[in-house]
Formats: C-alpha cells, sequence, structure tokens
C-alpha cells in the first residue's frame, strides 16, 4: 500500500506560518514543504535552535521567536503549542492583525488536542471571532517528541476532527480540509464539546491512567523488581507515560470535566471488576473480558467494513495450475446456517448451551458478536468450541453501536425478526455489499406484524432500522403469511418474531426450504407445529440450554463433490454431512446427472441426519434441472453449474430468480465467468442454459439416479479431457463464485487466476488448504493493506 500522501501541482497558501516546531508542528510543516503546499514556510518557536536548523536544512524560509518579526502576510497560520499557550498566541495575532500584518480573512487554526478550551480562549480575545477561524485537531502522534522527531508522512491514513464554527468562512473551511487531505489524512467534522468527551476516553484518560501505573510501582519498596520483571503488556500499556509532562498537565487542565466524567464512569467498571473477582463470579467475569476482546477487534472492522478473520488481506486472488484428480477422506467445516441458529437460540435460552463444530468463518462471527453486543456471555469460540449463557428470552440488552452484519445476509435478516419484538430500538448495518442487498423481503412482513422497521433508499436495503416495542407501546400480533418465494432466511426471520408475538404465526411455503430453523427450535424445547409446507409457532414459549453438534456443512461439501465427480479417476469421501432432506438438492442433481454417490455412515447429530459422503469421478450428463429442487440446491449451483459445463449435453434452471439477490447476480457473474473459460451458456430471466462440454459420442446411458457414470462401450470414465480454457474470472467479492471456479481448474487447460477471494472466509476458512490436500494446487496471492 502507497504510504505517500499525494503531491499537489499548485500551492493552496501564498505563505504559511507555523506556531510551534514540536513533533506535530514540524511534522505538518515538512508535509506541508513536500507536498509544495505553500510558496513560502516560515515558523514561531521559542527554542531558536529549531529554527536556525529547520533553516539551514531548507525547511523554512524565515524563523523566529517573536510572532512579530515573520507573520506579517501568512493567509494561514498553525498554531502548535500547548493548550494553555494558545490564548496569548491569539493575543499576538490579533495585535497583528490590529497593525495591519495578518489580512481580516486569514485562515487560522490549531492541532490542539482539546477544543472547547480553544474557542473560549479566542472568545475572550476576539470579538467577534476571526471568520478564518477553524479549529482541529489530527488524531497522530509518536514516542519521540520534538523538531527532530517530525515526519512528513505522520498524518498518512489518520483522521483530522475539524470543529465547523457558525462563524466560520466557508471557504476557510474548504481549504483546511485540502491542506489536510492533501498530507494523507482523512478529514471529519465534529461539534467541539463532542470532540472533547470522546478524547477525554479515548486519548487523556488512557494517557492519565499510564502515568498514575507508573507512578503506583515506582512508588512501591520492590520498584526495581516491579520494572525488571514487567512483561511486554506492561510496557505496551506505559508506553505514553514518556510523553511531555507539561503538554499532559496543560490537557488534563484544560479538559477537566470530560476528564472526570470519563475517570468517574472507569471507576464503577473497576469496582464492578473488582466485585466479580471478589465473587468468583465466572460466568459474569468470562463475559466482560470475552465482550472486551470482540469489542477490540469488531470495531476495527465495522469502522472499516472489512471481514472479521483476516485483517491484513484486504484484497487476495487465487492463482491455480490446473490439476486433474483429487483423491482422501477429509472433514469439512461445520454447517454455516446451524451455526447462526446456534448462536441465536442458545442466546435466548436459558441456561446454558454447548455448541461443538461451530463454524468460525466471517458470517457465523457477526452473529455470535451481535449477541455479545447485546449483553450474552459467549465463551470462544476455541476450536469450534462455544459455551453461551443464555439470557433467556427476555434478557438481550440494547447494543450501544449499531449491530455490524459484516457480509451476513443470514445473520440480518433473521436477527431482524428477533429485533422486532425486543423492547429497545436497534439498527443493524453491514459492508457495502451487504448494503445494497435487499430487506424488504424480511421488512414487509414484520411490519404485517406490528413491527416498525425503516430500510433504506428505494430499494429497500440496510441499514436497517427497528423501533423497541416500548416505543410501539404493543406487543406484534401473529400472522398467517404464504411467502411468496420458498426461502428459508424469511420464514426462520418471522418464526423468530413469532416467538414474541401475541398468538400463532403461521407460515406457508410454496416448496421446502432449509428447516434448521424448526428442528433446531424444538431441540430447544420450543413446539413446532409442521404440517405440510404450513410451519405455526405460539407466541410466550420457552427456549432451554442444551448441548448442540454441528455437522458438516453440505453447501461447503458441494465444491468437493463436483471436483471429484468431474477430475479423472477420483475417489474423495467427506465425513460426517449434513444431509437435512431440506439440503440435499446438491445430491440429487447430481445423481440426475449421473454421479457416482454413495452414503455411508448415516446417524443423526444434535436432531440433525449426517452421513460420509463418497463420489467417484463420473461421466456427467446434462439434464433439465427439476424446479422442486432448486429452493434444495438453491446455494450451490455456482458450482453444479461448473459440473454441468463438464456433463454431456445441454443442463437447463429454471425457477432461480433468488440466485440474482445473493452476494451477487450468482447468474450473471457466473455466465460471465463460464464465457470467460469457453463455455457456451445463455442466462435467462430465471436461470441459465449451459452447453456442457462433455465426452462426445461414448453413447451414454440413460439418466437413471445413482447412475455410475461410466463409458458404456468399454465401462471406463472418460473425464479426463480439458473443459475449460484459462483465464482471469472476477468474482465480485462472492464466495461461492470464487470458489466454484477454484474447482473449475480440475478439467482447465491453462492457469486460472480468480480475483476477489478474501470473502470465501465468510462461509470456508481454509478452503484452499484443504482443497490441496486432495491434490488441486491453489496459490493464495493476498495484497496487505
Amino acid at each position: 500500500m502507497n504510504t505517500q500522501p499525494p503531491v499537489t501541482k499548485h500551492a493552496l497558501f501564498k505563505q504559511v506560518c507555523v506556531i510551534g516546531l514540536g513533533l506535530i508542528g514540524a511534522s505538518l510543516a515538512q508535509a506541508i514543504k513536500d507536498n509544495g503546499l505553500s510558496s513560502r514556510l516560515v515558523a514561531v518557536d521559542r527554542h531558536m535552535p529549531s529554527i536556525e536548523e529547520a533553516i539551514k536544512q531548507g525547511l523554512l524560509e524565515a524563523g523566529s521567536s517573536n510572532l512579530q518579526d515573520v507573520i506579517g502576510g501568512s493567509d494561514l497560520i498553525i498554531i502548535a503549542v500547548p493548550v494553555q499557550a494558545v490564548q496569548a498566541v491569539f493575543a499576538d495575532i490579533k495585535q497583528a492583525m490590529d497593525d495591519g500584518q495578518l489580512a481580516a480573512n486569514c485562515i487560522i487554526t490549531d492541532v490542539c488536542s482539546t477544543k472547547v478550551n480553544i474557542i473560549e480562549a479566542a472568545k475572550s480575545v476576539f470579538d467577534p471571532l476571526p471568520t478564518g477561524l477553524v479549529p482541529a485537531h489530527p488524531i497522530a502522534g509518536a514516542e519521540d517528541s520534538g523538531y527532530h522527531a517530525r515526519r512528513a508522512s505522520l498524518f498518512v491514513n489518520h483522521s483530522v476532527i475539524v470543529c465547523e464554527l457558525p462563524t466560520t468562512n466557508k471557504v476557510a473551511i474548504a481549504k483546511l480540509r485540502l491542506l489536510w487531505e492533501a498530507v494523507g489524512a482523512k478529514v471529519m467534522p465534529m461539534a467541539a464539546d463532542h470532540h472533547d468527551a470522546i478524547l477525554a476516553h479515548t486519548s487523556h484518560l488512557p494517557h492519565l491512567l499510564a502515568f498514575n501505573l507508573v507512578e503506583q510501582l515506582a512508588s512501591h519498596d520492590d520498584n526495581l523488581d516491579m520494572f525488571r520483571y514487567a512483561a511486554g503488556g506492561f510496557r505496551d500499556f506505559t508506553r505514553i507515560a514518556a510523553s511531555d509532562p507539561k503538554m499532559w498537565h496543560d490537557i488534563f487542565f484544560a479538559n477537566q470535566n470530560a476528564i472526570v466524567n470519563a475517570l468517574d464512569e472507569y471507576g464503577v467498571y473497576l469496582q464492578t471488576l473488582r466485585q466479580l473477582i471478589i465473587d468468583k463470579d465466572s460466568t459474569a467475569l468470562m463475559g466482560l473480558l470475552g465482550r472486551a476482546q470482540a469489542a477490540r477487534r469488531h470495531f476495527g472492522h465495522m469502522l472499516a467494513s472489512t471481514p472479521y478473520t483476516d485483517t491484513s488481506a484486504m484484497s487476495a486472488s487465487y492463482i491455480i495450475t490446473p490439476s486433474n484428480t483429487v483423491s482422501g477422506t477429509i472433514a469439512i467445516p461445520g454447517d454455516k446456517s446451524i451455526s447462526h441458529r446456534s448462536i441465536m437460540l442458545g442466546s435466548l435460552a436459558t441456561g446454558v448451551t454447548h455448541v461443538t463444530g461451530f463454524l468460525e468463518g466471517e458470517d457465523a462471527l457477526a452473529t455470535l458478536q451481535a449477541f455479545r453486543d447485546m449483553g450474552v456471555t459467549i465463551e470462544g469460540p476455541h476450536n469450534g468450541n462455544l459455551t453461551i449463557h443464555g439470557v433467556g428470552m427476555n434478557g438481550l440488552k440494547p447494543s450501544k453501536t449499531p449491530l455490524y452484519m459484516g457480509n451476513s445476509g443470514t445473520s440480518m435478516r433473521l436477527l431482524a425478526g428477533i429485533l422486532a419484538a425486543q423492547p429497545f430500538d436497534s439498527v443493524m448495518l453491514g459492508d457495502t455489499s451487504l448494503n445494497k442487498r435487499p430487506m424488504e423481503r424480511v421488512a414487509a412482513p414484520l411490519r404485517e406484524m406490528g413491527a416498525v422497521i425503516q430500510s433504506t433508499g428505494h430499494s429497500g436495503t440496510a441499514p436497517l432500522s427497528i423501533t423497541g416495542r416500548d416505543s410501539v407501546g404493543k406487543p406484534l400480533q401473529g400472522i398467517d403469511y404464504e411467502l411468496p418465494v420458498a426461502s428459508a432466511q424469511i420464514k426462520s426471520c418471522l418464526l423468530l418474531a413469532g416467538l414474541w408475538s401475541e398468538g400463532t404465526t403461521t407460515i406457508t411455503q410454496p416448496e421446502v426450504s432449509r428447516d434448521h430453523t424448526e428442528r433446531m427450535l424444538s431441540a430447544f424445547g420450543y413446539p413446532v407445529t409442521v404440517d405440510g409446507n404450513r410451519i405455526s409457532v405460539k407466541g410466550g414459549g420457552t427456549l432451554t440450554g442444551g448441548d448442540i453438534a454441528v455437522p458438516a456443512d453440505i453447501s461447503s461439501a458441494a465444491f468437493f463433490m463436483v471436483a471429484a465427480a468431474i477430475s479423472q479417476g477420483s475417489e474423495l469421501t467427506l465425513t460426517q454431512v449434513g444431509i437435512n432432506p431440506t439440503r440435499t438438492g446438491i445430491l440429487d442433481i447430481l445423481k440426475l446427472m449421473q454421479a457416482d454417490i454413495s452414503l455411508s455412515n448415516e446417524t443423526h447429530v444434535g436432531g440433525e441426519p449426517v452421513a460420509d459422503i463418497t463420489i467417484r469421478a463420473s461421466n456427467l450428463v446434462g439434464i433439465e434441472i427439476p424446479e422442486h429442487l432448486v429452493p434444495l440446491a438453491i446455494d450451490e449451483f455456482p458450482v453444479l453449474f461448473i459440473a454441468a459445463s463438464c456433463a454431456q449435453g445441454r443442463t437447463v434452471l429454471t425457477g432461480a430468480k433468488e440466485l440474482r439477490v445473493k452476494e451477487s447476480d450468482r447468474i450473471a457473474v457466473m455466465a460471465e465467468g463460464l464465457q470467460t473459460l469457453g463455455i457456451d451458456c445463455t442466462v435467462t430471466d430465471d436461470g441459465l442454459i449451459i452447453e456442457g462440454k462433455g465426452i462426445e459420442g461414448k453413447g451414454i446411458e440413460g439418466k437413471g439416479i445413482g447412475g455410475k457414470g461410466t463409458d458404456s462401450q468399454n465401462g471406463q470414465i472418460n473425464n479426463s479431457q480439458p473443459v475449460f480454457g484459462g483465464g482471469h474470472i472476477t468474482s465480485h467479492h462472492d464466495h461461492r463464485i470464487a470458489m466454484s471456479f477454484a474447482v473449475a481448474s480440475l478439467r482447465a487447460s491453462e492457469l486460472i487466476t480468480i480475483e476477489g477471494v478474501e470473502t470465501v472466509n465468510t462461509s470456508f476458512p481454509g478452503f484452499a488448504e484443504l482443497a490441496n490436500q486432495i491434490g488441486m494446487a491453489i496459490q493464495v496471492d493476498s495484497i496487505s493493506a
């Protein structure tokens, strides 16, 4: 990543005067000089050796310890002195204005870390305030201080808070913004009092505590041992106590009220923590520590709209060398759908829920974090193990920030049903991709139940704002609702809302969709009535915690099923995969295509059927995919399109409009990629037609379910010839698109590069490593932030 700020073509100012050549003032002066932002640069500092060295090094055209000597003609003045000295500087500036040395519209700004007192100091000197006064604060610093510690890159990718006063000329604000952006900073407006309150908690309080802790340890009789054996955490935390005492002395007094409030609040939290330790309250202490640990990571991702599991690889690609066979026995990560629901229902249950096999992917982690934000104590995840201390049906607490769903549509849509019934207000938002996906499909029926929920924009997308029942004044009402499409997410959302509703909520679906919510509600002891395609719950019940074993995800297993089916001489066994009958569309469709698939070791885990799945190399045939199977394989179609490309004859998919509103328009994006690799396909309104390039003229027998896919003339599997060419694929940051085209490499003639694969971690962390373990050749190329 480029860490150098952009260089402007034209100077913004005729003369900039920097008052104070400490770390911040000198660094900003150097950045202004390096970027050609001023025709002339002068400075004022009481330490004349710094001035003399800056002139000698060519940083300054002139400098003095006396402001009146150099300030004349300046159109920007930057005050970089301790906060308690600012009022005296304002007085000198006013004198220069009165003497005619400065124009009335000269821009005056500062870099101090408090703002209310700076504005009050200006008011005590100027009447009225200058129209060019723009208080500002760059959130940047370094352990070393002084002129020699300066560096022009200090502000790159750091925030600068600008306090826009009603008296300030808009041109002055605009020009100052241009200057800060030109040195690489990100400018954000903020009211002065809010700035001081925020900084009191995030900067001033940590510095005060660091100074205090060092003083506390230094006062011990065994202080030498205290410091000799201090670990890295102590050194990291107390590093800021090496800062300039005079500067922080002034800041603590200048921001007195906000800092005292922050100290009082911190004292309450310390007392709570002290009591938890005295009481040996393990659950509450683990909740506090777990929430703190997760929050430290969570807010960084939330502010940057980045994934949970990878903070460095902001962009990644697969570079895949063609290989032609896979083999072995492997375990697939846990089912994402069940992992989501285990967090949700475990949190709402009474008692403790132990989860094994939890999928530690970004989507499921988003759900986990949301419930931590709402006060639930969750231990883990550790190697797929979680312990959830349920708070009961009425125990959730309002999050102090919007709930961040990352890229997880399941999290947002299912949580909408839960939050619509809560007494408190909520806001849910996601990353850039999720915020473009339709949410009215759940918001509209929730409104029929009495929910007050607002989506964003004309297309009804996130963020979603949900008004709590305390404000509405009455609970949700149960409804009879006919789903317009077979969608497990909409069904689950409404069933979850129905848990708190008056009366019965009944959902009628046009086709069967995955039933994990119904099964898990029953596992938690909540009655669910299923009558064909009608599912009903009655509000007012309770959930009881227990043990949940998450089976391997059949959607993730699908990539390896197709990989084995299309490649030469392959035999692959996937252990203990969930074979919920509402999820086995992938198996049924592959069998219709004459894939050689067998199941063994069938059993039940946590109320879900599981089995080992073995799939062998097969001569696949094209089919017309039965529409009743479409909802049962909706997530698996991207990789089924790869299978269809390797089949003999035409494959036709209809009734799959739902694919157009996933993480990407999966019909259009897959068609684009298939055509890049040389496959003839036609996009239709609700599906795709693929002309398979399987072995021709071998007299493959009829399309019976469970056929072995062999050559009827010689009994051999003929799938060694390349079907795909090579090329560059854009996944549109859709994890299933990326993994599907990775599978295509098994029948490719040339290198395939897939761009935007960092989102694979949303559902299948470790996919590339597992693929390489069975014989594929995927190289991950990450571009760090």
